[in-house]
C-alpha cells in the first residue's frame, strides 16, 4: 500500500511513516515550511490552506490512500489563536478532502469533541452526541462533519503519547524537566499545576498501527475511537515517570505551584475502542512503556533521524 501522510514530520506522522517503511510499504508525505527529517519518505511541500498546492501534491504522489494528520492540536493555545485554528483545521481539511476526492481518506480527530461526559457513562462510545468545549474541539467537530460527508474514515484519538511528542504537552514536558534535573541544570523539584485530569493514554506506536489498519480496512463514513479504555490521572502518570527516572538515579520531588493551577475543562476522558478492535487492533503497549520511551528520548537515549528526499508539489 502507498500512503500519503499530511503532516508527515509531526509526532504521529513520523512514527506512522517509520512503521510503514519497516513493513516495506511506500510512503509519501506533505509538509509546510520546515522540511521534516523522515528518511525514506518522498516529500511534497504544500500548505493545507493552498487548495491548488494540496491538489498538486496528491496528484503527484498518486497514493492508494491518504491519512490526514496535519493541523493545530494544542487545546490551551486554541483559545488565543481561534481564527488560525479554524482556518487550518477546518478549511485545511476541506482542501485536503477535495484534493483526495476518489481516494480512501482517514482523518485524525480528537476525543475532545465529546466534551464533559459523566464518569458513569464512560468509556465513551462513538455514538455519543458531541459537546465540544474549546475552540480546538470545535474545529475538530467541524472537520469531522466535512470528512464524513465525503465518505472519509474518522479516527477519534484519545491521548497519544510517546517519543517525538512536543514538550508543549504535559508528559513530555515533565520528562524534559527530569532530564534537566539529571544534567544538573535545575533543582530536583518538579513544580506542576493541576494533575487531577484523567486521560486515556495510548502509545503513539499503537496509534500508528491503528491508522495503518484504518487506511486499509476502515469503513467509509465511519468513526473509530482510538483508545485503550482505561484512564490515568496526570498525577499517577507523573508518579510513574518520576519512578522511571529514579531508577536512573535522578532524584526529584513534586510540588504544586499555585500559579500553574488551572481549571480542568474535561475531568475525565476514556474511550471504548470496540469498533476499532473488531478490525484487528489492540493496544499492545502500556502507559509505562510510553513513559519509558519519553524518558529515554529526553535523557538522550533516542537516535537522531536522517534525511528524506524532497519533491516540490
Amino acid at each position: 500500500m502507498h500512503l500519503l501522510l499530511t503532516g508527515v514530520g509531526g509526532f504521529v506522522g513520523s512514527r506512522l511513516a517509520r512503521l510503514l517503511l519497516a513493513r516495506g510499504e511506500r510512503v509519501s508525505g506533505t509538509f509546510f515550511e520546515e522540511v521534516p527529517r523522515v528518511p525514506g519518505v518522498t516529500l511534497y511541500e504544500a500548505d493545507l490552506l493552498d487548495a491548488a498546492a494540496m491538489a498538486a501534491a496528491v496528484r503527484a504522489a498518486a497514493p492508494d490512500a491518504v491519512v490526514h494528520l496535519a493541523g493545530l492540536s494544542h487545546v490551551g493555545e486554541s483559545w488565543t489563536r481561534i481564527a488560525e485554528y479554524f482556518r487550518v483545521n477546518v478549511l485545511g481539511t476541506e482542501n485536503l478532502l477535495a484534493a483526495a476526492a476518489g481516494r480512501r481518506v482517514v482523518v485524525a480527530s480528537s476525543a475532545e469533541v465529546y466534551g464533559v461526559v459523566p464518569e458513569s457513562e464512560q468509556p465513551i462510545g462513538e455514538q455519543r452526541r458531541l459537546d465540544p468545549r474549546t475552540p480546538y474541539a470545535l474545529t475538530k467537530a467541524a472537520a469531522e462533519r466535512l470528512a464524513l460527508g465525503r465518505g472519509a474514515v474518522v479516527a477519534r484519538c484519545f491521548n497519544l503519547v510517546g517519543p517525538g511528542q512536543s514538550a508543549r504537552f504535559a508528559l513530555p514536558a515533565f520528562a524534559a524537566q527530569l532530564a534537566a534535573i539529571a544534567r544538573g541544570e535545575r533543582e530536583a523539584v518538579l513544580r506542576v499545576g493541576n494533575l487531577s485530569a484523567r486521560r486515556d493514554f495510548v502509545h503513539v506506536d499503537d496509534g500508528a498501527e491503528a491508522y495503518r489498519l484504518l487506511a486499509e480496512r476502515g469503513r467509509p463514513g465511519e468513526i473509530y475511537n482510538l483508545a485503550s479504555g482505561r484512564a490515568f490521572s496526570l498525577a499517577e502518570a507523573l508518579d510513574r515517570l518520576v519512578a522511571i527516572a529514579a531508577i536512573a538515579g535522578v532524584p526529584a520531588r513534586i510540588e504544586i505551584d499555585p500559579e500553574r493551577v488551572r481549571a480542568v475543562d474535561l475531568p475525565l476522558l476514556a474511550g471504548d475502542a470496540t469498533r476499532l478492535r473488531t478490525l484487528g487492533w489492540e493496544a499492545r503497549r502500556g502507559l509505562d512503556e510510553a513513559l519509558a520511551d519519553l524518558w529515554a528520548e529526553a535523557s538522550g537515549g533516542a537516535a537522531a533521524p536522517g534525511d528524506a528526499e524532497r519533491v516540490p508539489a
